[in-house]
């Protein structure tokens, strides 16, 4: 058997095959590539599968995350809520807007620990931040009764939980904005970097519709300076595809972490969890291995497994944040999770006979 890769791109694309094709072709004959009426039908057709009123397509989920602080007027000397265990993009969309991200330790499942939040809420609180990592929905009914009663806007990071439930919601329909990568790899990945975000307001959606196109509403009358971050026509036709397709997508992945969960017994390995009252749409598989997980890694490597871990180094501990002062030691269950994490093969057209060799490769390791 070939090396059995953390993640495939191709065996989804193979899947649907003729129907990407066929959109694509009728994209590029279309003549029209920015802006036009496959970004519009995927604007509509994401909000109504998210549940919000309104969906506004970008270029990437990085933009979607700093350009709802921007839009949501949150910047110097501002201060959002953030957890440490993310992937740094979550950090820099604060920081970018000059805000100062205050980060927050996760809980056992990996989320935001929702009984931290307040202890950091200060007059200069102006947000909070959710990451739903890994593809679990976090604990939202608590964090948005915290962020009503402090007054504080709420933007999802659901880079990695499309289609993930709290409750009888989707990610993505709880905060002021959702933001979402369509990163190749995502579980709703696109052919190329795009993203979105999802909202109930429409004055926000309005405002992020000039923001994305140079800060204009019409052309060459520019009333804020914005960016230059539209989702094309050619990946927003791929995507409606893919959206099409969601349900059987998560349903698939979810058989893979089900048989994961069952078959993997090895006590040297922490399974992961769900949170009672929330879904998972298993964007990683993600197994703790205290004290070894080098080892583990390099072990699962020899026998021709590749992982990866998500994430080595926390954004607190990057170069790129020293400057927030935060040691060694001062976020301790973030760090811990950093030193143990691992990520298993996981991707939709997985063989049972790739995943009964990860599963006998991760038992047999000792």
């Amino acid at each position: 058997m070939d090396k059995i890769m953390q993640s495939r791109m191709d065996r989804g694309f193979n899947k649907y095959q003729e129907e990407y094709e066929r959109k694509a072709l009728e994209v590029l004959r279309s003549g029209w590539y920015i802006l036009g009426k496959e970004d519009e039908a995927f604007e509509e057709e994401f909000a109504s599968y998210i549940g919000t009123k309104y969906s506004v397509g970008l270029a990437s989920g990085l933009d979607a995350l700093w350009l709802a602080f921007r839009v949501l007027g949150i910047g110097q000397g501002d201060e959002v809520i953030v957890q440490g265990n993310t992937y740094i993009a979550s950090v820099m969309g604060i920081s970018i807007n000059g805000a100062t991200p205050v980060i927050v330790e996760p809980d056992e499942y990996y989320q935001i620990d929702a009984d931290k939040i307040e202890e950091k809420i200060t007059e200069k609180t102006k947000a909070v931040l959710v990451v739903h990592l890994y593809g679990q929905a976090a604990n939202m009914t608590k964090i948005v009764d915290i962020c009503k009663k402090h007054n504080l806007r709420l933007v999802e990071d659901c880079a990695q939980s499309h289609g993930a439930y709290h409750g009888d919601k989707m990610t993505g329909s709880f905060g002021d904005f959702g933001c979402f990568s369509f990163y190749p790899s995502k579980n709703m990945g696109a052919f190329g970097d795009a993203g979105a975000v999802t909202t109930n307001d429409p004055e926000l959606a309005r405002l992020m519709k000039i923001y994305r196109n140079y800060g204009s509403e019409k052309r060459y009358y520019n009333m804020v300076v914005g960016a230059n971050s539209r989702l094309d026509e050619l990946q927003a036709g791929l995507l409606r595809i893919k959206l099409s397709h969601m349900a059987e997508i998560t349903k698939e992945r979810e058989e893979l972490a089900r048989v994961y969960l069952e078959e993997i017994e090895n006590p040297l390995v922490i399974k992961p969890s769900v949170a009672v009252g929330s879904t998972s749409v298993w964007h990683q598989f993600v197994l703790r291995i205290p004290g070894r997980r080098d080892e583990f890694k390099q072990y699962l490597e020899d026998n021709g497994i590749m992982t990866i871990i998500h994430y080595p180094i926390p954004p607190h501990r990057s170069e790129a944040y020293t400057y927030l002062g935060l040691g060694e030691g001062s976020l301790p269950i973030t760090e811990q999770y950093a030193s143990e994490v691992l990520s298993l093969p996981m991707y939709n057209g997985m063989t049972k006979e790739e995943q009964m060799k990860v599963i006998e490769c991760v038992n047999s390791f000792t």
